[in-house]
């Protein structure tokens, strides 16, 4: 298929299991157990899972509790995030050895661009094998790599041989590619919405691109115009070597469970104070304010409002956050809340498009 936009060479690379490999990794004694960063309290979370405990299913943001239930045997180590950042920050270095086009969208995973790299090597597919190595090599972790002509396919393939593998979907099979992937595994589709196109009779991607743009619109709002296109591998989004954060939050997770927006206001004092370091530290300020409320069964409620100037200071984020508290009857105890700017003064109007002179050619070496 010949497709009427320019082509890139994405690379998208995932550490495997990354906060729990480094643990594994610094503690010999650790390898080859289930272990569970962070969620060994009573109300602790689980913040990632060596492959051992995913045997038994446990996964990140499970409650731990939940978690040794499921992995009796399961060992949690407490989270050492200054050692994470240290080791991410040792990866990126490799990434830059090859392109300064590098989006990180976290400190386990990012985008590299390497259409044009500083190697001068017309293979991304071997760029990748090269990345993956060294990181090894310097950090005696392992990652895995997706390879296409975009990074919503980059991302997809990323997940496809994990642990310690990568795979690449060149031009002339990202139809295919797309067609015949479980509609689960489409990057941005959580279990709701896969349920949602379950219920339509959307189960593969071929499934989803049998369905008109006015059908996905309807029964998807403004996502179903990028459900359309992805599935026929179009996905223009460029890598963006310095990305702009869309919010700035803080959240606290309670011990004990809170029954009354009373004890709540001391806690969201502190939280307000959290954030306004936050965003001071960046420089940021932000319009719309959105309160986080966890209960203690685990639904989550958000209450969200826009004021008409940019705010940044601790007192008026806690007068909104407490305004929102109050704007309902809570549903049930309270076991974490968090409050987050969005809106923010670093977001820019949208620029069109511009057409690119030159169009990579179909047939090149991945």
């Amino acid at each position: 298929m010949d497709f009427d936009f320019p082509l890139r060479k994405i690379i998208h690379v995932d550490m495997d299991a990354f906060y729990a490999s480094v643990e594994q990794h610094d503690n010999p004694e650790l390898r080859g157990k289930p272990i569970a960063v962070g969620g060994g309290s009573k109300r602790g979370v689980v913040s990632a899972a060596s492959y051992e405990a995913r045997k038994f299913g446990v996964r990140s943001a499970m409650a731990g509790s939940i978690a040794q239930r499921n992995c009796p045997d399961l060992i949690f180590v407490k989270p050492r995030f200054d050692r994470y950042k240290e080791v991410s920050k040792q990866i990126r270095s490799i990434f830059f050895e090859y392109t300064d086009l590098v989006e990180p969208l976290s400190l386990d995973e990012a985008y590299l661009d390497v259409t044009e790299n500083k190697k001068g090597n017309p293979s991304a597919t071997l760029i990748a094998k090269e990345i993956r190595q060294k990181i090894f090599d310097k950090t005696g972790l392992t990652a895995s790599a997706g390879i296409s002509i975009n990074k919503f396919i980059a991302k997809v393939a990323s997940d496809y041989n994990k642990p310690n593998g990568q795979k690449t979907v060149n031009p002339e099979e990202v139809i295919e590619f797309l067609e015949n992937l479980d509609i689960r595994k489409f990057y941005g589709v959580g279990k709701v919405t896969a349920e949602k196109m379950y219920r339509l009779g959307i189960f593969t991607g071929k499934d989803l691109k049998d369905k008109s743009l006015a059908f996905l619109d309807q029964h998807f709002g403004k996502s179903g115009g990028h459900y359309f296109n992805v599935v026929r591998g179009i996905h223009l989004s460029t890598v963006k070597p310095h990305r702009i954060p869309k919010s700035v939050g803080a959240e606290r997770t309670f011990f004990e469970n809170l029954s009354s927006e009373i004890f709540m206001l001391e806690k969201l004092e502190n939280i307000a104070g959290e954030l306004e370091r936050r965003l001071q530290k960046s420089k940021i300020a932000g319009k719309t304010v959105t309160l986080k409320i966890k209960y203690s069964d685990f639904t989550l409620q958000t209450r969200s409002k826009t004021l008409p100037y940019f705010i940044a200071s601790k007192d008026l984020i806690l007068e909104t956050a407490k305004e929102l508290l109050y704007q309902s009857t809570l549903e049930n105890s309270v076991r974490l809340l968090g409050i987050s700017l969005a809106n923010l003064n670093t977001e820019k109007e949208k620029e069109q498009p511009k057409k690119e002179s030159v169009l990579v050619q179909l047939k090149f070496d991945f």
